[in-house]
């Protein structure tokens, strides 16, 4: 560079023939006379550039004898420099469309050959720089070409620049030329720089109108070229080309423009048998992203690039490199991207197929993508097969792989997957019921093999769709409930095993709570656990109305059986007492039988002074009164609602049955269970004070 810049100002000194009194004629035949090649050549290309400013001979002929002279410089590094100097000097002379250099009616070729020879005289000095010194070095001749490849490339640059070169002299002539230099060079560095050369430097309607021969090129070049970036660049700039302007689509459209680079895709990949895989599925990408951008509306284009990829995976026993995964998953994620609609991947029939070859992880990762988006895109599954297509290509989420080791889940990622699938099952309706039964009976057939730690995620959702389904046909008018319908709320419990208490069918209701009773007995060990389930049980049945009175019979009884055998006495006392509430439910045509709530009542009791009792042996003192305050609290509350068998004088006695207890262990005082007695008592006294029926009720009992 400080040489081409001493060059510049000696071109000054040769411009101004005042300093030396000799003229650019005289000039250009004198320096040819220098001793040494290497010299010569650099004073003629400067002397030749005042040849052709000064207009003395027309700048074609000057600038094809300054190309010509310059082969008798081989020497590859000496020789780039060279003709580097001699494209810098002319870039501005060239007899190009109105420029002022400008020649007669071919002045434009002339150009273009003079730029066309030097850039082919300089590509093959830059290939043979490759079998220099020697063989020990080439990793050091290989890091020095890469850094001299701009000028190489700059002869294109040049071209691109040329104003007479339009469409039909870029199509017949330069595009050609270039491509024959490229691929006779037979060397996989210059290939890949000068076809990336070509497809950065010209306009990109060139391209479009020239695709078929810049493609025919491709699996002519070596096998080590790295193709797959060329063509993925070459389509990502015509992707970005139909994204500025609507008015270029049709040009897409008549040049054929997805069907050509599809099968130069499927050429290269054939002729280049070792390509890695995520080089062929980096490919598709590309190829993907411009038929989504170029042809947002053939959805069987998507699906043809889709499954040109299946069948590149298929032939891979399996998929592990981690690059190739991110690629199909980007594969995958791009038609969700462009439409904002599952229900457009769902119609594309390679697209589980393609999700087939993921491995375990990346598969499930796939999966909350597609949830994911019908979520932000508040998209409703409205129709049965799609529901089968978005199951099974979410099947990772909902079920064990074969291979996936449950152990090594992380928690917190399962929760948030599993609640995902929950919320998902939500998104899927459709008004019409007999559609709707078959997604209910769809997603029960994926969910019911997703075993014991999905399933408490994933059955409540499926539960309330069909609830709601129950509820859309209460709506309905006519009968809905006829054995001959073809959609009955008989068939919607009947599949998933639930109450069927809105739609009176009694039998499938005592079903449900038989098997509730048999998961209790075999399947629920831990205490707290038993607790819990047996005050939900008791809870559901205290609410049916559906059951005739000896099947009632039959579950009351099984459920304060249940209650009495809890582990801890505490437990008993407060699971009987809840089983009052089975016997006097507060409807209008609800049960209320006061003889077996105070049986209930009176159970509590003995059981709480069993508790104290025993309490009593273990510490020397009594236990906690609070279970009397409690059950003293439900007396209240029966009392209330008018049950004969609960008087005054039994929750007197009641009062003073705890005040007794509280003075016998005063030296333990509970305050808990003093706070509570206290609130209870203030109650009492708040009724008896309010005065009507029901402050004479409570008149009666003394505090």
């Amino acid at each position: 560079m400080r040489a081409f810049d001493e060059l510049k100002r000696l071109e000054l000194f040769f411009k101004d023939d005042s300093k030396h009194g000799v003229s650019v004629v005289d000039l250009y035949e004198l320096v040819q006379h220098a001793g040494n090649i290497l010299p010569r050549l650099y004073l003629l290309c400067t002397v030749g550039s005042i040849y052709i400013k000064s207009k003395e001979a027309p700048a074609k002929e000057v600038l094809k004898d300054l190309v010509e002279m310059c082969r008798g410089v081989q020497h590859p590094i000496r020789g780039l420099f060279l003709r580097s100097y001699l494209a810098q000097i002319s870039r501005d002379k060239l007899p190009d469309i109105g420029s002022e250099y400008e020649g007669d009616a071919d002045t434009v070729m002339d150009a273009v050959d003079f730029v066309l020879q030097n850039f082919t005289e300089m590509n093959k000095l830059w290939v043979r720089m490759q079998h220099q010194g020697p063989g020990g070095v080439r990793e050091k001749r290989e890091k020095e070409r890469s850094e001299l490849q701009d000028l190489v490339g700059k002869n294109l640059h040049v071209l691109s620049q040329i104003e007479g070169v339009d469409l039909e002299m870029y199509k017949e002539t330069v595009l050609p030329r270039v491509l024959e230099q490229v691929v006779n060079c037979k060397d996989d560095l210059a290939q890949y720089y000068l076809m990336d050369c070509i497809i950065q430097v010209f306009p990109d309607e060139y391209h479009l109108q020239t695709l078929e021969t810049l493609l025919g090129a491709c699996p002519q070049l070596q096998p080590t070229v790295d193709v797959k970036t060329v063509l993925s660049r070459l389509m990502d700039r015509l992707s970005n080309y139909a994204a500025s302007s609507a008015d270029v689509l049709p040009e897409f459209l008549q040049v054929e423009a997805f069907s050509k680079l599809s099968n130069a895709i499927g050429k290269v990949i054939e002729a280049q048998l070792d390509m890695p895989a995520v080089g062929a599925i980096t490919l598709y990408v590309s190829l993907l992203t411009f038929t989504l951008r170029v042809h947002p509306d053939r959805l069987d284009h998507v699906d043809q690039v889709l499954g040109a990829c299946v069948k590149k995976l298929s032939n891979i026993p399996k998929l592990e490199d981690s690059r190739a995964m991110k690629q199909v998953v980007a594969l995958l994620s791009a038609p969700l991207e462009k439409y904002n609609d599952i229900l457009t991947a769902l119609t594309l029939s390679n697209y589980p197929r393609v999700m087939d070859h993921l491995d375990i992880g990346t598969n499930k990762l796939m999966a909350m993508v597609i949830i994911q988006s019908i979520m932000k895109n508040n998209s409703c599954i409205s129709t049965a097969d799609k529901v089968e297509v978005l199951f099974e290509l979410i099947k990772g989420l909902i079920k064990d792989i074969d291979g996936a080791d449950v152990d090594e889940l992380d928690e917190e990622d399962f929760k948030e997957e599993q609640n995902s699938v929950a919320r998902l099952i939500h998104m899927l309706y459709n008004d019409e019921p007999e559609e709707m039964l078959k997604i209910i009976c769809i997603v029960r057939k994926h969910t019911m093999v997703g075993g014991p730690k999905r399933l408490p995620f994933t059955v409540s959702s499926l539960v309330f769709s069909a609830l709601r389904l129950l509820r859309q046909l209460q709506g309905q008018e006519g009968d809905i409930v006829g054995e001959e319908a073809s959609m009955t709320p008989n068939k919607i419990f009947q599949l998933l095993t639930q109450a069927a208490n809105g739609c009176d069918i009694e039998h499938v209701a005592y079903e449900f709570f038989t098997q509730a009773f048999l998961l209790y007995e075999e399947e629920i060990a831990d205490s707290k656990a038993q607790v819990t389930a047996i005050h939900l049980i008791i809870g559901t049945l205290q609410r049916m109305n559906v059951f005739g009175v000896e099947n009632r019979d039959t579950l009351t009884h099984k459920a304060t059986g249940y209650s009495a055998r809890l582990l801890k006495k505490a437990d008993q006392c407060r699971a009987v007492y809840a089983c009052s509430h089975l016997f006097w439910v507060d409807d209008q045509d609800g049960i209320k039988d006061g003889e077996r709530v105070l049986l209930c009542l009176k159970r509590a009791l003995r059981i709480a002074n069993a508790a104290q009792q025993m309490a009593n042996v273990a510490r020397g003192s009594g236990g906690p009164v609070s279970l009397f305050v409690e059950i003293l609290n439900k007396y209240i509350y029966f009392f209330e609602k008018g049950n004969k068998q609960i008087t005054s004088s039994a929750i007197q006695g009641l009062i003073e049955l705890i005040n007794t207890e509280m003075q016998s262990d005063s030296t333990n005082p509970d305050s808990v269970a003093d706070a509570f007695l206290a609130s209870t008592l203030r109650y009492i006294q708040f009724q008896k004070q309010k005065g009507g029926v029901m402050g004479e009720k409570f008149e009666s009992i003394k505090l």
